[in-house]
């Protein structure tokens, strides 16, 4: 395994998981989400730096959505306790049972020589900021300078469900789209 600078910034992601969780519950919500910002920014930062600097890895394609992933979901577990809604508990479940999925469909397409057809699209992106920013913002939970950061993050949340699961449609057509997906 090679040790570089996109590696470390995931690593970065997945130890900042804690402190979000700790600031959460020591009622630290602007220091919580910012830190959560910040781990959250480190992943389009140690994509750019790993094809700029031609450092992509086995272990870095491995490692990074994992990070995504636990970020994310750690977040939203977060989210769900506090609020207790039925819409933001099922909004998680359908972003959470997405990344689950879509992780292993890729991991099956790869076993079956067919990994890009399952390749991460324009859309995954979006919806990548669109959760982000939207847990950012429900992380906080409160007004800033006369802004509901609330509503806007539940806003942002019901656009990121709905690209999650627009998304996970296209994965899931193009993985099973012009042929047997069997080898």
């Amino acid at each position: 395994m090679t040790f570089n600078l996109p590696i470390f910034l995931t690593i970065l992601r997945i130890l900042a998981i804690p402190l979000v969780v700790l600031f959460f519950y020591l009622d630290m919500p602007l220091t919580a989400s910012t830190i959560f910002g910040l781990a959250g920014l480190t992943d389009f930062i140690d994509g750019y730096l790993a094809r700029k600097y031609n450092q992509e890895s086995r272990f870095g394609a491995f490692l990074d959505p994992v990070a995504d992933k636990l970020l994310v979901a750690v977040a939203l577990l977060l989210i769900v306790e506090r609020e207790g809604t039925m819409w933001i508990t099922m909004a998680s479940v359908l972003i959470i049972s997405r990344e689950i999925t879509i992780s292993a469909l890729r991991e099956w397409m790869a076993e079956t020589g067919q990994r890009s057809k399952v390749a991460v699209a324009y859309i995954g992106k979006v919806k990548a900021v669109t959760q982000i920013l939207s847990l950012i913002f429900l992380l906080y939970n409160q007004d800033l300078w006369g802004l509901p950061l609330r509503e806007v993050g539940l806003v942002f949340l019901v656009i990121a469900t709905v690209l999650t699961v627009v998304s996970m449609v296209q994965y899931l057509q193009s993985a099973f789209s012009s042929g047997n997906t069997e080898k």
